[in-house]
């Protein structure tokens, strides 16, 4: 499980570590939140109503859930136990809220905490991707303290400094803890 503070890159670094390891399969979370620019349905997110997410909340179809920002984002259940149960690594890529859930829920997950490299790197990416508004952007931030605050209790930290090490690091994260380069089930 990869998680860190908003705008840390934890979807550039998750998709760089799918294509050292293709074997493993990234569970893709439901959000209430619109799409931003160039994400695209069931491969960024499941994007759902409100009403749904209820719905799902009162089925118990949720592993973890949480409001992070005015939404909602959440991991089913089920996708994830089905490819546990076929003997396949799971990849979630979760906010911190819904780590402790995982940490609770699943004691045998490997938790990976993905920090920047700096406060200011954090900001100017954040500010970057310009999907937000300005006073979004300070909520998040001012959340980050908070999240970073987290870190310790993770297994591993991984400084985002560089996409291509960072993936090389939480891949050589999984593959140390499982054993193997990944013939061994277990979510990550």
């Amino acid at each position: 499980m990869v998680s860190g503070p908003s705008g840390v890159g934890k979807g550039t670094v998750v998709g760089r570590l799918l294509q050292l390891r293709p074997d493993l399969v990234l569970s893709v979370s439901c959000t209430t939140r619109d799409p931003r620019p160039g994400e695209v349905e069931g491969r960024d997110y499941h994007f759902i109503s409100g009403r749904e997410f209820d719905r799902l909340i009162e089925d118990g179809a949720f592993l973890e859930w949480a409001e992070v920002y005015g939404h909602r984002s959440g991991t089913l259940w089920a996708p994830v136990a089905d490819q546990l149960e076929a003997g396949r690594e799971v990849v979630l890529e979760i906010d911190v809220q819904g780590a402790r859930t995982v940490r609770d829920r699943l004691p045998q997950a490997v938790l990976v905490f993905l920090a920047p490299p700096s406060f200011e790197e954090l900001v100017r990416r954040l500010r970057s991707r310009h999907t937000e508004s300005e006073a979004q952007v300070a909520r998040r931030l001012a959340a980050t303290r908070h999240e970073m605050d987290a870190a310790p209790w993770f297994d591993h930290v991984v400084v985002n400094d560089d996409v291509d090490r960072a993936g090389a690091e939480v891949a050589a994260i999984i593959a140390a803890e499982t054993g193997t380069a990944g013939a061994q089930a277990g979510p990550a």
